[in-house]
Protein backbone atom coordinates (compact mmCIF):
# COMPACT_ATOMS: atom_id res chain seq x y z
CA UNK A 1 0.00 0.00 0.00
CA UNK A 2 3.14 2.60 0.41
CA UNK A 3 3.79 2.72 -3.20
CA UNK A 4 0.47 3.86 -3.92
CA UNK A 5 1.39 6.82 -1.51
CA UNK A 6 4.18 8.67 -3.87
CA UNK A 7 3.22 11.43 -5.38
CA UNK A 8 3.99 14.67 -6.56
CA UNK A 9 3.25 18.43 -5.68
CA UNK A 10 3.91 21.97 -5.78
CA UNK A 11 4.39 24.29 -2.93
CA UNK A 12 2.90 27.94 -2.64
CA UNK A 13 5.91 29.20 -3.93
CA UNK A 14 6.38 26.93 -7.35
CA UNK A 15 8.77 24.40 -5.69
CA UNK A 16 8.16 20.50 -6.98
CA UNK A 17 8.25 18.08 -4.51
CA UNK A 18 7.91 14.33 -4.21
CA UNK A 19 6.53 12.68 -1.09
CA UNK A 20 7.29 9.14 -0.67
CA UNK A 21 8.14 6.58 1.97
CA UNK A 22 10.99 7.23 4.20
CA UNK A 23 13.83 4.35 3.30
CA UNK A 24 16.56 3.49 5.15
CA UNK A 25 19.15 4.99 2.84
CA UNK A 26 17.08 8.60 3.57
CA UNK A 27 19.35 8.77 6.59
CA UNK A 28 22.00 10.25 4.61
CA UNK A 29 19.76 13.40 3.96
CA UNK A 30 19.21 14.49 7.46
CA UNK A 31 22.46 16.10 8.34
CA UNK A 32 21.17 18.39 5.54
CA UNK A 33 17.79 18.46 6.56
CA UNK A 34 18.29 19.21 10.01
CA UNK A 35 20.83 22.02 9.48
CA UNK A 36 17.87 23.88 8.47
CA UNK A 37 15.98 23.03 11.39
CA UNK A 38 16.13 25.96 13.99
CA UNK A 39 16.85 24.61 17.74
CA UNK A 40 13.18 26.03 18.60
CA UNK A 41 11.69 23.90 15.95
CA UNK A 42 13.46 20.53 17.57
CA UNK A 43 12.25 22.10 20.53
CA UNK A 44 8.81 22.41 19.55
CA UNK A 45 8.78 18.94 17.99
CA UNK A 46 10.39 16.76 20.46
CA UNK A 47 9.44 18.47 24.02
CA UNK A 48 12.92 18.99 25.00
CA UNK A 49 15.94 21.88 24.10
CA UNK A 50 18.35 20.37 21.40
CA UNK A 51 20.60 21.93 18.79
CA UNK A 52 20.86 18.59 16.99
CA UNK A 53 19.71 14.98 16.90
CA UNK A 54 21.85 12.34 17.62
CA UNK A 55 22.81 9.51 15.46
CA UNK A 56 20.93 6.75 17.19
CA UNK A 57 17.52 9.14 17.42
CA UNK A 58 18.12 9.61 13.41
CA UNK A 59 18.57 5.33 13.02
CA UNK A 60 15.38 4.94 15.15
CA UNK A 61 13.56 7.12 13.06
CA UNK A 62 15.04 5.57 9.94
CA UNK A 63 14.41 2.12 11.21
CA UNK A 64 10.44 1.24 11.73
CA UNK A 65 8.04 -1.65 11.06
CA UNK A 66 5.66 -0.23 7.73
CA UNK A 67 3.28 -3.40 9.76
CA UNK A 68 2.68 -0.71 12.56
CA UNK A 69 4.05 2.54 11.71
CA UNK A 70 4.71 4.73 8.66
CA UNK A 71 7.20 7.71 7.63
CA UNK A 72 6.66 10.02 4.36
CA UNK A 73 9.67 12.41 3.36
CA UNK A 74 8.82 15.54 1.26
CA UNK A 75 11.90 16.42 -0.99
CA UNK A 76 12.86 19.39 -3.36
CA UNK A 77 12.34 18.19 -7.13
CA UNK A 78 15.46 20.40 -8.34
CA UNK A 79 17.85 19.42 -5.46
CA UNK A 80 16.95 16.18 -3.90
CA UNK A 81 17.01 17.89 -0.51
CA UNK A 82 14.73 16.28 2.27
CA UNK A 83 12.40 19.09 3.13
CA UNK A 84 10.17 17.41 5.78
CA UNK A 85 8.97 14.10 7.47
CA UNK A 86 5.55 12.92 9.03
CA UNK A 87 5.40 9.94 10.73
CA UNK A 88 2.59 7.97 11.82
CA UNK A 89 2.57 5.46 14.50
CA UNK A 90 0.26 2.80 15.33
CA UNK A 91 -1.61 2.71 18.82
CA UNK A 92 -1.08 -1.44 20.15
CA UNK A 93 -4.47 -0.83 21.74
CA UNK A 94 -7.14 0.43 19.23
CA UNK A 95 -7.11 1.50 15.94
CA UNK A 96 -6.00 4.99 15.77
CA UNK A 97 -2.11 5.83 15.41
CA UNK A 98 0.02 9.06 16.62
CA UNK A 99 1.57 11.42 14.28
CA UNK A 100 4.83 13.95 13.87
CA UNK A 101 5.89 16.27 11.83
CA UNK A 102 9.16 18.62 11.14
CA UNK A 103 9.94 20.62 8.19
CA UNK A 104 12.87 23.07 7.17
CA UNK A 105 12.23 26.23 9.22
CA UNK A 106 12.07 28.27 6.48
CA UNK A 107 9.48 26.45 4.47
CA UNK A 108 6.95 26.54 7.50
CA UNK A 109 3.64 29.04 5.84
CA UNK A 110 4.81 27.44 2.53
CA UNK A 111 2.15 24.82 2.62
CA UNK A 112 4.63 21.77 2.98
CA UNK A 113 3.37 21.19 6.46
CA UNK A 114 -0.65 21.38 5.35
CA UNK A 115 0.29 19.29 2.35
CA UNK A 116 2.51 16.55 4.32
CA UNK A 117 -0.52 16.06 7.03
CA UNK A 118 -3.06 15.95 4.25
CA UNK A 119 -0.96 12.85 2.79
CA UNK A 120 -0.64 11.51 6.17
CA UNK A 121 -4.29 11.47 7.26
CA UNK A 122 -5.26 9.81 3.08
CA UNK A 123 -2.98 6.95 4.03
CA UNK A 124 -4.58 6.68 7.43
CA UNK A 125 -7.68 6.17 6.28
CA UNK A 126 -6.91 3.91 3.44
CA UNK A 127 -5.27 2.15 6.04
CA UNK A 128 -8.60 1.59 8.00
CA UNK A 129 -7.79 3.40 10.89
CA UNK A 130 -10.87 5.14 12.75
CA UNK A 131 -8.36 7.78 14.63
CA UNK A 132 -5.17 9.84 13.92
CA UNK A 133 -4.14 12.15 17.39
CA UNK A 134 -0.49 13.75 18.58
CA UNK A 135 0.97 16.27 21.35
CA UNK A 136 1.21 19.67 20.41
CA UNK A 137 2.96 21.92 23.35
CA UNK A 138 0.49 24.98 23.86
CA UNK A 139 2.50 27.51 22.51
CA UNK A 140 2.87 26.14 19.37
CA UNK A 141 0.16 28.26 17.88
CA UNK A 142 0.96 27.81 13.84
CA UNK A 143 0.79 23.42 14.50
CA UNK A 144 -2.65 23.94 16.39
CA UNK A 145 -4.09 25.93 14.18
CA UNK A 146 -3.14 23.75 11.15
CA UNK A 147 -4.65 20.85 13.17
CA UNK A 148 -7.86 22.78 13.89
CA UNK A 149 -7.64 23.89 9.99
CA UNK A 150 -7.55 19.82 9.14
CA UNK A 151 -10.17 19.16 11.92
CA UNK A 152 -8.49 17.49 14.63
CA UNK A 153 -10.40 18.09 18.19
CA UNK A 154 -7.73 20.29 20.03
CA UNK A 155 -8.11 19.63 23.78
CA UNK A 156 -5.95 20.33 27.35
CA UNK A 157 -3.86 17.06 27.45
CA UNK A 158 -5.05 15.90 30.62
CA UNK A 159 -1.93 13.61 31.91
CA UNK A 160 0.62 16.93 30.50
CA UNK A 161 0.75 20.45 31.37
CA UNK A 162 1.02 22.94 28.67
CA UNK A 163 0.74 20.48 26.31
CA UNK A 164 -2.66 19.53 24.07
CA UNK A 165 -3.61 16.69 22.69
CA UNK A 166 -5.12 17.01 19.49
CA UNK A 167 -7.23 14.14 17.32
CA UNK A 168 -8.87 13.68 14.61
CA UNK A 169 -11.92 11.15 13.99
CA UNK A 170 -11.09 9.83 10.47
CA UNK A 171 -14.97 8.73 10.13
CA UNK A 172 -15.90 12.54 10.52
CA UNK A 173 -14.01 13.88 7.94
CA UNK A 174 -15.41 14.59 4.12
CA UNK A 175 -13.06 12.82 1.41
CA UNK A 176 -10.03 15.10 1.97
CA UNK A 177 -8.07 15.72 -1.33
CA UNK A 178 -3.85 15.64 -1.16
CA UNK A 179 -3.68 18.12 -4.01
Amino acid sequence: MAALFERQATLRDGEKVLIRPLRPEDATLYPDFLSEVTAEDLRLRFFVPMRELRHELIEKLIHYDPQHAMAFIAIAESTGHMLGVVRLHDDPEDDGAEFAILVRSHLKGHGLGWLMMKHMIAYAREKGLQTVHGQVLAENATMLLMCMELGFHVDDDPGERGIKAVTLRLNELPQLTVN
